[in-house]
């Protein structure tokens, strides 16, 4: 049930893998918080300290970090599969 699941993507609006991600999430129909970290450092510094990567895009699904466009991951955190 992917309506109890609370997910944030961490993008930047020059990243192409981020505008793919968000695109993904939304043809499955999954709300999602975008949180431009190019823009909110405060945001930037909490996912570097989560995932030790700086790299974007990076999702939460449910407090659980997914470091890029992992389909794979995101379908099953999601349970999409």
């Amino acid at each position: 049930m992917t309506q109890n699941k609370r997910v944030v993507v961490f993008s930047t609006p020059t990243c192409p893998h981020c505008t793919h991600v968000k695109r993904y999430l939304k043809e499955k129909g999954i709300r999602f918080k975008d949180v431009d970290v190019s823009k909110d450092s405060r945001a930037a510094a909490d996912m570097v300290r989560k995932t030790g990567q700086k790299g974007v895009p990076q999702l939460w699904i449910n407090n659980r970090p997914v470091v890029g466009f992992d389909r794979g991951k995101i379908d099953t955190l999601l349970n999409l599969t």
